[in-house]
């Protein structure tokens, strides 16, 4: 007998997380609670506030209509939902399923959007291959510049990811590039759409030999119809935020894509909580098990949600402590 839940969370953040110029105080989102034949499993649905087209409520009142569907046994359609409630439904579905492999890639590559001198000791720590992420563009791209090259210095085995948000005109990602020496510019693994324009950014790549990677672009490009990883030209790098892309059958697509023409792909947090962060580990160790994934964001929280992040030490807010939205009843499943 099929049943359903959808609950509506809502998580503190850390104080200094901040979206598109504007503050985000607390992480809200819905779970998806399926039930059948004694399994359940989980999935999240969390549009990112700025990013996701969709509203948190039209994303609610979508899936609970697939929801609705499904306890009926009646087909569903995820591929047309809103791409943060056809991530969120496709997920639980595989777990229901026992599709999605219970071994995650929890390995991070730890986030700096502050002082770098915070990064140092947790790569000195770090085992095996050293990777992190500077958020570049927050202050003067010459600032920005000195850092990573003194970073690159400081840290011989050291691989640099920066994500600049398309915060820099070509003349200010340049005046960055010139404060890299280009000896270390290999080490910068790619930067995130360094510039406003698209175009600006593969100018940039090819000027100072430093590889980009698509974000917004991707995010924006993969939802038209015509849409073709090979379209993407000049990109070293494609980051795959599964809550801003779709369901995981899309993902998967679009990673072998992407690998088949040899582009590197990262797996990326969209600030899910701990819930669906676990997920995209999962999916990570699945589909892409090389690389390092992009999902060292559950330091921004304030606590997590029902499902523990492995070695965090934030204090856990269980699903009954959240708000059932809908649920359905036990005289209308098939």
């Amino acid at each position: 007998m099929r049943q359903a839940k959808l609950y509506r969370y809502c998580l503190p953040m850390d104080s200094g997380v901040i979206l598109r110029e504007q503050k985000l105080t607390a992480r809200e989102g819905w779970v998806v609670e399926l039930s059948d034949n004694g399994r359940v499993a989980l999935g999240e649905i969390a549009p990112l506030p700025g990013f996701s087209q969709e509203s948190l409520e039209a994303a609610g009142v979508q899936a609970q209509a697939q929801l609705e569907l499904w306890v009926h046994n009646q087909p569903t359609d995820i591929e047309s939902c809103y791409p943060s409630v056809a991530f969120g439904l496709s997920a639980a579905l595989l777990e229901l399923g026992g599709k999605l492999p219970a071994e995650g890639n929890y390995r991070a590559a730890p986030l700096c959007s502050g002082d770098p001198d915070e990064l140092i000791p947790k790569l000195n720590n770090m085992q095996g291959k050293k990777v992190a992420k500077i958020k570049v563009g927050l202050y003067e791209a010459i600032r920005d510049g000195m850092i990573v090259s003194l970073l690159l210095e400081s840290i011989p085995d050291l691989t640099l990811r920066l994500d600049a948000n398309r915060s820099w005109t070509l003349e200010k990602a340049k005046q960055f590039a010139k404060y890299v020496a280009p000896s270390l510019r290999q080490r910068i693994a790619f930067i995130e759409e360094p510039c406003q324009q698209p175009g600006d950014s593969v100018s940039f790549a090819i000027d100072t030999g430093i590889a980009i990677a698509w974000d917004e672009t991707l995010q924006a490009a993969v939802h038209q119809s015509d849409f073709a990883v090979k379209h993407l030209t000049g990109v070293k790098a494609l980051i795959i935020k599964p809550t801003l892309v779709g369901s995981i059958d899309k993902c998967m697509a679009l990673v072998e894509e992407a690998k088949a023409h040899a582009i590197q792909v990262v797996i990326s947090s969209s600030l899910e909580s701990s819930v669906g962060l676990g997920q995209l580990a999962r999916l990570t160790n699945w589909l892409n098990p090389e690389e390092t994934p992009g999902l060292d964001t559950m330091q921004l929280f304030g606590a997590q949600l029902e499902t523990p992040w492995p070695g965090c030490l934030l204090p856990v807010q269980t699903l009954a402590e959240q708000t059932v939205y809908w649920q359905s009843h036990g005289d209308n499943e098939a």
